[in-house]
């Protein structure tokens, strides 16, 4: 292994131990590089983990070894690491989570061998209250991708009629999810409830392709689920910029509307988005000052009867 190498982050300085191992067999890509692709999107990795607790998808010996999903920060992290501690009522126990507010924490946890980042959708000020909705357009296995397109147009068109501003963004798999910033006035399980009213109207509007049906047992695999349970407390999915953790090193790209029709999920790697983000910038940078207030959602879920939603089960590993 090579020696370490230190990088000056925003004043701090952080150090990379074994910067040549691989991670991306396939591609060829070390940790290094990994480091490198975070740097070259900073300010957009930042602004979507801002003071949101973070779970970390950790591969210690890079993508062909174990997968560690980490709530509780990992050990040795130096005191300018900021955290925010969560109580988990399964387990009777709280953790430390990562909260992120500057680049620094961000290459810290990559140093710790993390490749995906997955926030809460609520920040540290109340951890309680949500103040994003996620839609995420998730397809069967025989989904095609020209219906996740379709969806996420119907999608828009629903956001429109209601006065909300959707961002749009690849998972980095499949699917495609799409962000509303919410008043924090809500817990969970009422952001959950709106969801899924959202989600039912979707499904009203494209029967044939999309469906809400929960057990993925019951599920046609040719439709599309609106996965409105992302929305449930300690539910996590990948954050805009995130690298994936496959082989093909592909991101969870923030897109522009008038990209999706011609997007292409494996077009946005960590190879591309480099030069992708020097030309756009960070195309989810205005979503702060766009908020939505759910009250017409639950007045949705009022008049077709949706009873509160329950939340689903927290991830096991802390």
């Amino acid at each position: 292994m090579a020696d370490a190498v230190e990088l000056e982050v925003g004043g701090r300085t952080v150090r990379v131990t074994n910067p040549d191992r691989t991670y991306f067999d396939e591609l060829g890509l070390t940790k290094l590089d990994l480091v490198e692709y975070y740097l070259s999107v900073g300010d957009g990795i930042v602004n979507a983990l801002r003071e949101r607790p973070c779970m970390l998808h950790r591969f210690p010996k890079g993508l062909s070894g174990e997968k560690v999903h980490q709530k509780r920060l990992p050990k040795g992290a130096p005191d300018w690491v900021e955290t925010v501690e969560l109580w988990f009522p399964r387990f009777g126990r709280t953790a430390d989570e990562l909260c992120v507010t500057e680049l620094a924490e961000v290459i810290w946890a990559v140093q710790m061998s993390t490749v995906e980042f997955h926030p809460w959708n609520s920040r540290r000020a109340d951890v309680e209250k949500p103040d994003e909705w996620r839609i995420d357009l998730d397809p069967g296995d025989e989904c095609s991708w020209q219906t996740v397109v379709r969806s996420a147009e119907v999608t828009r068109e629903v956001l429109d009629e209601l006065g909300a501003v959707g961002w749009p963004k690849t998972s980095g798999g499949h699917g495609m999810h799409v962000y509303v910033r919410i008043a924090p006035d809500h817990g969970f399980t009422t952001v959950r409830r709106a969801a899924l009213a959202f989600a039912k109207e979707v499904e009203r509007r494209l029967p044939e392709q999309v469906t809400t049906t929960w057990w993925r047992k019951d599920r046609d695999p040719a439709k599309l689920f609106v996965d409105y349970n992302q929305n449930s407390r300690d539910h996590t999915i990948a954050s805009a910029y995130s690298v994936r953790g496959n082989q093909r090193g592909t991101v969870s790209a923030p897109l522009a509307w008038d990209e999706v029709p011609d997007a292409e999920p494996d077009d946005f790697t960590i190879l591309t988005m480099p030069a992708r983000y020097a030309e756009l910038g960070d195309l989810h940078a205005g979503i702060d000052a766009e908020v939505f207030d759910i009250t017409p959602l639950l007045e949705w879920a009022d008049r077709d009867g949706l009873p509160e939603a329950k939340p689903g089960p927290e991830i096991p590993e802390l």
